[in-house]
């Protein structure tokens, strides 16, 4: 969300009445100074990302000590390192089992917060995400039909591509809506990505009813967000998709900027702006779908990261779209590992989390704005 101050004009030089002295009431930072706390604030979150990682891999029903994690980690990096003085049963632990899905929380809360954010700036809307707009609704619909139908007739890549699919259509649905109702504002656009996403998950009920009853309960688990299936071999197609989609929408900065100024700006900026919208929109549809896919549906952290980051680093969003990222990594594998331990050995689902944590967010963001 840009913020555009406004100085009032002076006064003339010729006009009558008293001359007026101005006092700084604070010395505005030195360029240098603001890029030193910008740097020092995205280390900072490098930095807690890698602590969360380890703390995650280290607590759960069996808990293995940090020293354990970093000679499992340094041993499967560079083999013969570290002597072994651990089992393994815990080797395995660390490192197929925890290892995985803390990276693969990393990667689905990266890929969620960096598409929140650009999607609240191309709608120019703060409510904006990936969930509450039906492209989330969509991946889920694909990746079940996908599940309980079609079969894995691509083998891995089958429900990615579905779930992708999904999203897409999904997307460009709201869009059409959007078009044919003319609701231009952005708060009509996402009241239709809303209705689109009920309809979207009724139909996917529709398929989980239909669907064979043994597999129905897994199925149920995964819509509730979950991320207990990670292996080593998942974690390349997200990486895959995030990566590239990810720096594109960053390359983009600018022209979302100019977008989240309004139509008729980015207009007179050159931008064309029904293609770009549309272009931003089938990026987070991709991003979204796949993470989807090896995820289930995973609520408010798009919504939820982009604003926490605009009150420490501002609007700009070449600022906004990595630290979006990174804190959504943050966020996600903190959420995954308060699942594991909340009810162990049982894990919680991991949409519960984000949802008790988003819905007080949503409030206190709604008070804040009242």
């Amino acid at each position: 969300m840009l913020i555009v101050g406004l100085c009032p004009s002076s006064r003339s030089l010729d006009a009558p009445g008293p001359r007026m002295t101005e006092t700084p009431l604070s010395t505005p930072a030195s360029p240098a100074l603001r890029l030193t706390r910008r740097a020092a604030f995205t280390l900072g979150g490098v930095g807690a990302l890698l602590l969360v990682i380890l703390v995650a891999v280290s607590v759960g029903a069996v808990a293995v000590p940090l020293s354990t994690v970093w000679g499992v980690l340094a041993n499967q990096l560079i083999p013969g390192l570290v002597t072994p003085d651990w089992t393994e049963g815990r080797a395995a632990i660390v490192w197929d089992i925890r290892f995985p899905r803390a990276l693969l929380a990393a990667l689905v809360g990266a890929g969620l917060g960096i598409t929140g954010a650009a999607l609240q700036s191309v709608t120019r809307n703060p409510l904006a995400d990936p969930h509450l707009l039906g492209i989330s609704s969509g991946g889920a619909f694909g990746a079940i039909a996908a599940l309980l139908h079609t079969g894995l007739f691509l083998g891995l890549l089958t429900v990615p591509l579905m779930a992708f699919g999904g999203a897409l259509a999904a997307t460009l649905l709201v869009l059409m809506i959007a078009r044919v109702t003319q609701a231009t504002s952005a708060d009509r656009l996402v009241l239709a990505g809303v209705a689109v996403s009920f309809i979207i998950m009724a139909g996917a009920n529709i398929l989980i009813f239909l669907g064979d009853p043994k597999a129905t309960h897994t199925v149920v688990f995964w819509m509730l967000g979950g991320l207990g299936l990670a292996q080593w071999s998942h974690l390349l197609y997200p990486l895959a998709v995030l990566v590239p989609a990810g720096l594109w929408l960053w390359t983009q900065a600018p022209a979302l900027n100019a977008m989240s100024l309004g139509d008729e700006t980015a207009a007179s900026l050159g931008i064309p702006v029904a293609r770009f919208r549309l272009t931003v929109f089938v990026a987070g549809a991709l991003i979204t779908g796949v993470m989807v896919a090896f995820s289930g549906l995973i609520g408010f952290v798009g919504l939820m990261m982009p604003h926490l980051v605009r009150f420490v680093a501002g609007g700009d969003n070449t600022r906004v779209l990595p630290l979006s990222a990174l804190f959504g990594a943050i966020f996600l594998v903190v959420a995954d590992t308060v699942a594991r331990i909340a009810m162990a050995p049982e894990d919680m689902p991991i949409g519960v989390v984000t949802g008790l944590v988003g819905g007080v967010f949503f409030l206190w963001l709604m008070a804040r704005r009242a």
